[in-house]
């Protein structure tokens, strides 16, 4: 057990350094400001070079952008006008942390700065509602096994089975996962993960990514940071 989470570490530290359709549409706003509920996603160049779950994650879910998101996150703003942002990762398991937290946790080893773009629902009445389901999930391990009801969330997940209104409807609706590369074969990472787990690569189960997430046309674009 202590190599395997020896092995997820080490995956973490690749990407930190020590320390309806519509068309898309910016939010009409000259001086935008982060809400609670908006979403924020974590960008990284497709041509970064990473060998560790972000190029994997790149390597099965790229539509050609230059633009790889890895990561998404919800942001809540408090009463003194904090940012504060609730996520999975596998540093911190299902967390609610200040959101330089999140800025340190995907600084690039390797130079540079990663993009930070905060999204917002089409429909925001109810995100407060929604940050309130999220916290349900808190304490809860981060899901290496990329599957449903299983007592874990990955981020892409958390927000799925948080931004769920009273009817049932989901703003961010699973489908069928996959793993392979353009060449159809898994990259070495997934075959590595998946063997350490014991467990087979879940390759068309129903799941949740940032890259397909962010595209939604349920989110318009806010403002970078």
């Amino acid at each position: 057990m202590k190599r395997i989470v020896a092995f997820f570490l080490l995956v973490g530290a690749l990407l930190a350094a020590p320390a309806c359709k519509k068309e898309k549409s910016p939010v009409a706003s000259e001086d935008p400001k982060i809400e609670t509920g908006d979403l924020l996603f974590v960008g990284i160049p497709m041509n970064y070079g990473d060998e560790g779950m972000a190029q994997a994650i790149a390597d099965a879910t790229s539509q050609g952008d230059s633009l790889n998101f890895i990561h998404a996150a919800i942001l809540e703003v408090d009463e003194a006008g904090a940012v504060w942002v609730i996520d999975a990762t596998i540093a911190h398991g299902v967390d609610r942390h200040p959101l330089d937290t999140l800025f340190a946790d995907f600084t690039l080893h390797r130079g540079g700065r990663a993009t930070f773009e905060v999204m917002r629902l089409t429909d925001n009445r109810h995100a407060a509602t929604y940050v309130d389901q999220a916290k349900e999930f808190l304490g809860e391990e981060y899901d290496l096994y990329f599957m449903t009801f299983n007592g874990r969330h990955y981020c892409t997940e958390l927000i799925s089975d948080a931004y769920v209104n009273e009817d049932g409807y989901r703003w961010f609706e699973p489908e069928p996962m996959n793993f392979k590369n353009a060449e159809g074969e898994y990259p070495s990472y997934w075959v590595r993960l998946f063997a350490q787990l014991g467990e087979p690569i879940p390759q068309d189960e129903y799941g949740t990514n940032p890259q397909a997430m962010h595209a939604s046309p349920g989110l318009v674009h806010v403002m970078y940071l």
